[in-house]
């Protein structure tokens, strides 16, 4: 039985569907990421999975028990780290360290043992004294998964944790994910970064409150339909607007090129004359295979 399982998941906010019969299940050591650009419906996944809001309908389970009904039950194996950092600013690290053993009940030796640990995982220990508040970043994230992380729970449920994060930051975070994994944690992570999606062991992507799709990072973007080329050229809006006006072309800005998509029943050489009218060189389009964030572009805009 898997250790998450969500079942028909809906949920509205008035007029607006946030979440739209969605299912999912995570085994226990996996992690699992939730994709998908702001107001998909990943935050309401993943307060309903810690017993924040209530579902309209549908079902979410813990260990097998009900997230609305035993959340009391759930709540000692259970971590949950909040998209906007929620710590106290004005205390230090080792005061909001201590504040959240005092709630899980961990004290005496068993406190400063766990205190210990978490400052080696997270290299903290060097800022123990400094407030919250003056804290970088990606201090500050490593301070809300260890005060998350000081009653050894099971399951790590993070909503979007390196957002704003500075890119070694983001990596040293991940490190620590993967090491909590080798411990037996079951993650599950909300992100908006395909590079964070590939280290996951499955992952979802999510649009307007439905999955798109589910599967391995390796996987997916084996649901790619079509071809994909690069074209090497200035990503100006008048280029992006030109290619976009060829027939059965979309292309989008990737770095400092294009990526240019074709439909599955359509050929380079199809569109040949189109492209040369339209001012491109066939010989600057490089065919290349297409990665996460390319299938997921292609999904979202089929959706």
């Amino acid at each position: 039985m898997s250790l998450v399982s969500v079942e028909s998941l809906s949920k509205s906010y008035r007029e607006i569907r946030a979440v739209d019969d969605f299912s999912f299940a995570v085994d226990q050591g996996e992690i699992y990421a939730l994709v998908g650009p702001d107001g998909a419906g990943k935050t309401t996944i993943i307060r309903t999975l810690c017993g924040l809001i209530n579902p309209d309908s549908g079902v979410a389970m813990i260990d097998g028990l009900d997230c609305q009904r035993k959340f009391e039950s759930i709540k000692p194996i259970l971590g949950y780290m909040p998209q906007v950092f929620s710590l106290y600013p004005d205390l230090t690290v080792t005061e909001n360290l201590t504040f959240y053993g005092g709630i899980y009940g961990v004290v005496g030796e068993d406190y400063r043992t766990r205190v210990e640990y978490l400052y080696r995982f997270s290299n903290l220990k060097p800022f123990a004294d400094r407030r919250a508040q003056a804290l970088s970043g990606g201090m500050k994230q490593k301070l809300a998964l260890s005060c998350a992380l000081m009653h050894q729970p099971r399951i790590l449920i993070l909503d979007e944790p390196t957002t704003g994060v500075d890119p070694l930051s983001r990596r040293q975070f991940w490190e620590i994910l993967l090491e909590l994994k080798k411990q037996g944690v079951t993650i599950i992570v909300s992100t908006p970064y395909m590079d964070e999606v590939a280290r996951s062991d499955r992952a979802c992507f999510v649009f307007k409150g439905k999955k798109l799709a589910e599967g391995t990072p390796a996987a997916l973007p084996g649901l790619f339909e079509g071809s994909l080329y690069f074209c090497d050229c200035r990503p100006t809006v008048q280029t992006l607007e030109a290619l976009n006006q060829v027939s059965n072309v979309q292309a989008r800005r990737f770095g400092g090129g294009i990526h240019v998509y074709l439909r599955k029943d359509v050929t380079l050489p199809d569109i040949a004359t189109e492209l040369t009218r339209a001012g491109f060189d066939t010989g600057g389009f490089r065919p290349i295979r297409p990665d996460l964030e390319d299938c997921f572009i292609q999904l979202m805009e089929e959706s």
